[in-house]
């Protein structure tokens, strides 16, 4: 299978990582964590981007790509830290008006958790009961409901992106930092234990990479799970990596990277636990096993 990107696909990840980093920087991000709430006007420019309706077809209105570019910006989303119930509102696209457009903001049930609930415009599943909970996202106001939505295998990808755009960025911030803190009189990156931090965040990323770009082409929901479990390990892995190339900095409220660990978490959580994704593929390991010989 070739993973290699097209040219087109390349100036979409360009296109989308540019848009964030003008209007979700850090500057934008520290601002969030200081004052929670959905940036509406940030929502409507997703949508005139085409964010949300890449995969309307055009006859519809949307840009009419694939999943397999979906998600590329949902990477880029997960890279930037981006707030806002993304994966719901792209996916009621078509069905939602307005969701298209970012005119209107999508909540659904994602397992037993919905985010974004009080701002949202439109709700989809069963929220009779819901209860507000302590988010451990500073960024991601949570309820917990009753009754347990079924995992939806595009949303589980959509959500798997994210984690791996956030375990790259945190391979990036673990780098950059390694390669221009200095102690004893060289940076820090010189020293084996760094090294090895660094590289084994590098290989989870690239693992996970393969396994979600692989699930987008194939869109099986087996795939889907083995994508999910690698991006989670290589979100949260590598943002606790992270922390430790930082040492005490990055413990701070100052730095980025808890707040990268702490979305790992939460997007772990969404939806199919690692526990059911692992039996799913235990049980297709079962059946594929060939039976006992006679």
């Amino acid at each position: 299978m070739d993973f290699q990107l097209t040219d087109d696909q390349r100036a979409l990840r360009a296109g989308v990582r540019e848009l964030l980093d003008r209007r979700f920087g850090r500057e934008q991000l520290r601002a969030a964590v200081d004052a929670p709430g959905l940036d509406r006007a940030l929502w409507r420019e997703l949508g005139e981007a085409g964010f949300f309706a890449l995969r309307l077809p055009e006859t519809a209105g949307g840009v009419g790509l694939g999943l397999p570019e979906a998600v590329l910006a949902f990477e880029e989303a997960g890279r930037a830290l981006l707030t806002g119930p993304l994966v719901a509102t792209h996916l009621a696209v078509g069905e939602v008006p307005g969701a298209a457009t970012g005119e209107s903001v999508v909540a659904a049930v994602d397992g037993t958790l919905v985010e974004w609930l009080d701002e949202a415009d439109v709700v989809r599943g069963d929220v009779t009961g819901a209860v507000a909970m302590r988010s451990a996202d500073p960024l991601t106001p949570l309820h917990r409901v009753p009754r347990v939505a079924p995992p939806d295998p595009v949303a589980a990808l959509l959500t798997a992106a994210e984690q791996l755009g956030s375990a790259s960025r945190t391979c990036e911030l673990a780098v950059q930092h390694a390669r221009t803190r200095e102690q004893f009189g060289q940076p820090i990156g010189a020293f084996q234990a760094v090294k090895h931090l660094c590289s084994e965040m590098l290989v989870r990323v690239e693992v996970a990479r393969g396994a979600v770009y692989a699930a987008a082409v194939t869109a099986d929901p087996l795939d889907i799970a083995t994508a999910g479990l690698l991006a989670d390990e290589a979100a949260e892995l590598g943002a606790r990596d992270c922390l430790q190339v930082h040492g005490g900095m990055g413990f701070t409220w100052e730095s980025d990277v808890h707040l990268h660990l702490k979305r790992a978490w939460l997007r772990a959580r969404r939806g199919q636990s690692a526990a059911e994704a692992e039996e799913a593929l235990a049980e297709d390991l079962r059946i594929a096993a060939p039976g006992p010989r006679t």
